[in-house]
């Protein structure tokens, strides 16, 4: 095996180069679509049947629409930011948190690198948990098909999730979020089968039973704080569900240009923003219309879609290729800065700059390096291990959704667009913006506290 040191490219924008010294980016608009599909329909879909179930016929769909105009806001803020001062030409921003370090400064970007990083890696935990939901309904709803509905078919999660793991340990040797686009490619379509299968089914049974399940004001509860509760942790799913702007930069940086990258950018949230609003709101609403009071927390694993157990199995086969997928979106931004970060402190150092090519068999080369594999298999091992401890879906997805929602989809980037734009305190484009932020603090806040007491109960009872 042949020792290769890494290198820092210094040429200007020209030939196999940009502008910036770095290989020349490829990405298209339909890459940067599948990549965000990817990353917005995963685990999330999953679960708005039963938040639309809580909040009810009105309040839901709203609460749906409401995230989507949101998580639209925030891309076509953030989108600006990727070039320092000007959208067009100037300096790039690689991350998120390059970005805010530009226009914020050093304090609020080890606020936000925190929470950044605190997201995705939430975000990876979860996708585990619900890996091993999908496999273990997989078995059951075998077991169910071959031994009848009343049989004791039960199966545990950890087996799947250190499963899951060791595939995401072997997932983790793409060496960055540029050679992806095949990965994300795949996700998308899978995201697309399996939300098409549950939207299906939904229809089918809705016609099954003659009617539309639900009510205007949702689930009834025993008291008003246990449906406050519910509320609460249904918003934080919701706000789970949608927004992208962790790693929104990290996807305008595959691009390609002209032309230019924001642009792009913005057409692409729009156009990935309508499809997977469309496909939430057909799950959401006709989930709950098929089960009513009985809506299941995972659409795909409830009691009365066992059937055709074909198409169950096949549903959450789909769902675990794409959460394979999704994983690495989600965990790559968190390698890159670990990679930079190590390669800028120790300059030097062998085991983290040599790379080490290998040639198997019947498959073309590739570059290992020890200190990726290192790393990136103690990060695979740690996620595994939080998600056997916490297996709660529905509440795991409702505290990440609202650790999220305010902060990085709204608070930091309005705070970077006021500085771009130079937008003076107290005009009108100041004061809407301010208000829009405040308002999505408090559901942010309301979600968490939700999310956080349904963990507790589960945890105590």
């Amino acid at each position: 095996m042949a020792v290769q040191n890494s290198l820092q490219i210094t040429r200007s924008g020209s030939g196999g180069y940009d502008d910036d010294g770095r290989a020349k980016r490829t990405g298209t608009l339909w890459s940067a679509v599948a990549h965000i599909i990817t990353a917005i329909i995963g685990a999330g879909v999953l679960s708005l049947a039963w938040s639309t179930s809580q909040l009810g016929w009105i309040a839901g769909p709203v609460c749906l629409l409401f995230c989507a105009i949101v998580t639209y806001v925030s891309s076509f803020l953030l989108s600006d930011c990727y070039r320092t001062l000007d959208p067009v030409t100037v300096k790039r921003n690689y991350s998120y948190m390059d970005a805010v370090r530009v226009y914020l400064g050093n304090k609020r970007t080890w606020l936000a690198g925190s929470l950044q990083y605190l997201s995705l890696y939430g975000v990876s935990t979860a996708y585990v948990i619900t890996t091993a939901t999908c496999l273990r309904a997989i078995l059951k709803s075998n077991c169910y098909h071959k031994e009848g509905h009343q049989a004791p078919c039960k199966y545990g999660d950890v087996v799947y999730m250190m499963l899951f793991g060791l595939v995401q340990v072997i997932m983790s040797f793409i060496p960055d979020l540029h050679n992806m686009a095949w990965v994300s490619i795949v996700a998308a379509i899978m995201s697309f089968t399996y939300s098409s299968i549950g939207l299906g089914l939904g229809i089918t049974t809705v016609i099954e039973n003659g009617r539309i399940m639900g009510s205007l004001t949702g689930v009834p509860a025993s008291n008003i704080a246990d449906k406050l509760w519910l509320v609460f942790q249904a918003i934080g799913d919701i706000a789970f569900a949608y927004p992208y702007t962790v790693i929104l930069l990290e996807i305008q940086d595959t691009l390609e240009s002209p032309p230019p990258e924001n642009k792009t950018m913005k057409k692409a949230s729009m156009i990935a923003i309508l499809i997977t609003t469309f496909f939430y709101l057909c799950c959401g609403c006709f989930g709950y219309a098929a089960f009513g009071n009985q809506t299941p927390g995972n659409l795909l694993t409830g009691f009365g879609f066992y059937e055709p157990y074909w198409l169950i199995d096949f549903a959450n086969a789909c769902i675990v290729l794409h959460l394979v997928g999704g994983y690495q979106i989600y965990s790559q931004p968190i390698y890159g800065a670990v990679d930079r970060w190590c390669s800028k402190r120790y300059p030097n150092s062998g085991f983290v700059n040599n790379f080490y090519q290998l040639k198997l068999p019947r498959l073309p080369a590739f570059q290992l390096n020890m200190f990726r594999i290192c790393f990136r298999t103690t990060y695979v091992v740690s996620t595994t291990g939080l998600a056997i401890l916490f297996p709660y879906f529905n509440q795991v997805i409702g505290v990440l959704g609202a650790l999220g929602f305010w902060p990085l989809a709204i608070y930091f980037p309005v705070e970077m667009y006021f500085v771009q734009r130079k937008i003076e305190a107290w005009s009108r484009k100041w004061i809407v913006l301010r208000t829009f932020s405040f308002i999505c603090f408090l559901v942010s806040l309301v979600a968490l506290i939700g999310s956080l007491e349904g963990i507790i109960s589960e945890k105590l009872s």
